[in-house]
């Protein structure tokens, strides 16, 4: 996809904005520049109307006479060179003077009345007063009416509408100015946590601490979290890779001995003895393997997101009836005893994985006639599973390594795997593995000194 200018969106978003809102605002400028050139007219037409009615005297004979002031169409004049139209009439339509053919306005006594209209070919605003001369006996009504062409007030209302489109779109540029400079410094956090990503080596997966803004913070953490989680899967390759390395290479290396040896061999004894090596190896070698693919499971895992309550108790008994044609095998007294539910957080094809690891070892090692017990108990709303045997224990050199045993750690792994014959090997880092993605603790150590082992696991407590 092509990537996008931030600032020429936010440049263009201002613009239709500005614009929709430009249009709204030029519009009603429009009314209100009619409106105010309207006001201005009406206010010249009455005083024009006003000047000519003071004018207006009754005669000798008891008729009315106008002694027209021009200064009062004078003020009417105006650079748009408006055309002027006047007219004065007595009571009952008497018309005295001006354009006679000029419409009058019905007008209340003493009051003013307008109207828009039109003289011949041009459009008008007229204005007629309404008054009354005195002649001493009675009183003589008459009106006068005064109009312009609008030529004037349309270019008031246009000269108004231009100025503030000119300001509008002076405040367009301004505003797309500021917009380009601030997009331009807030984009530098950006940029400076570009160029920190940009000099890492790819190894370096260390979280990231520049100096950004609250909305690039969001950010950061996205990225440093991204970078946590790669740093896991890296770790979790690495760990794989190496337990895979020092565990397969024991057994394939007994597999190529033991070929070499039936290539050597004088008789049909010898050729027997290298082959059942050989296949022994080969199924360690498998065993290993599927090990290792568990372990690697377990490195995948999603942590909490991946847990659900689990009844541990369930997960035990069914376990220890399939495990016990195994005991048998090795003349073990198996058995289950305990709570009759416990629950807790774990996964449940990983808990099963667990607890088969500690019994393998356990019936392995433990030696014939033992008695190996499964038990699950409460300890308050936390549950405890464990496997205990009566064999000959640990020494203490593998209760130190089993006590080292953390997860992530490939150096113990490593250790460890030299007593792969003595039971503690992938088993018990697969163990360590999962226990420690339950967030469960996990303790081996001898019942009695130098007699029996003891593996207790402590699950965390349910949240309520």
């Amino acid at each position: 996809m092509k990537p996008y200018s931030l600032r020429r969106r936010l440049l263009l978003w201002l613009f239709l904005a500005t614009a929709v809102l430009g249009v709204l605002a030029l519009l009603d400028t429009w009314r209100e520049a009619l409106r105010t050139a309207q006001s201005v007219s009406d206010r010249v037409l009455v005083g024009s109307a006003l000047a000519i009615a003071e004018r207006v005297t009754v005669d000798v004979s008891g008729g009315l006479e106008v002694d027209l002031p021009y200064s009062s169409l004078e003020m009417l004049t105006s650079t748009a060179q408006d055309k002027v139209f006047y007219r004065v009439d007595g009571p009952i339509g008497h018309f005295l003077t001006g354009y006679e053919d000029l419409a009058i306005n019905p007008a209340p006594a003493g009051g003013v009345a307008f109207a828009d209209g039109r003289h011949g070919d041009v459009s008008i605003r007229s204005a007629t007063l309404m008054r009354e001369v005195s002649t001493g006996a009675r009183s003589i009504a008459f009106s006068v009416t005064v109009a312009e062409s609008t030529r004037a007030r349309a270019e008031l209302a246009q000269a108004i509408l231009l100025r503030s489109a000119f300001r509008l779109a002076l405040l367009i540029l301004c505003g797309g100015g500021v917009v380009w400079v601030a997009v331009t410094l807030a984009l530098r956090p950006l940029n400076r946590l570009g160029a920190t990503i940009a000099e890492r080596s790819p190894d370096d997966l260390r979280p990231i601490s520049a100096d950004t803004p609250q909305e690039v913070e969001a950010l950061v953490l996205a990225i440093n979290s991204f970078m946590k989680r790669l740093d896991t899967a890296l770790e979790a390759l690495r760990h794989f890779t190496g337990n895979a390395s020092h565990q397969l290479r024991t057994p394939l290396a007994v597999v190529r001995a033991q070929l070499a040896l039936i290539d050597r061999s004088a008789t049909a004894d010898q050729t027997a003895a290298a082959t059942d090596k050989a296949k022994n190896a080969l199924e360690r070698a498998e065993r290993v393997l599927a090990q290792l693919l568990v372990l690697a499971r377990v490195d995948a895992a999603t942590g909490a997101a991946a847990l659900q309550r689990v009844n541990i108790v369930a997960v035990a008994k069914e376990l220890t009836a399939e495990m016990v044609p195994l005991a048998l095998h090795y003349r073990i007294d198996l058995g289950y005893e305990g709570a009759s539910e416990a629950f807790s957080l774990a996964e449940p094809v990983l808990l099963t994985e667990l607890l088969k690891n500690l019994l393998t070892n356990a019936i392995a090692y433990a030696g014939a006639g033992a008695v190996v017990t499964v038990r699950v108990r409460m300890d308050g709303s936390a549950a405890t599973l464990e496997v205990e045997d009566n064999g000959p224990g640990l020494t203490p050199r593998q209760l130190e390594r089993a006590a080292q045993r953390k997860r992530g750690s490939s150096a113990p792994a490593r250790a460890l795997s030299a007593d792969q014959e003595t039971g503690f090997g992938l088993g018990l880092a697969i163990t360590a593995e999962i226990a420690a993605l339950f967030g469960a603790e996990i303790q081996v150590q001898n019942v009695a000194e130098g007699h029996g082992v003891l593996a207790r696991m402590r699950f965390p407590a349910l949240p309520l």
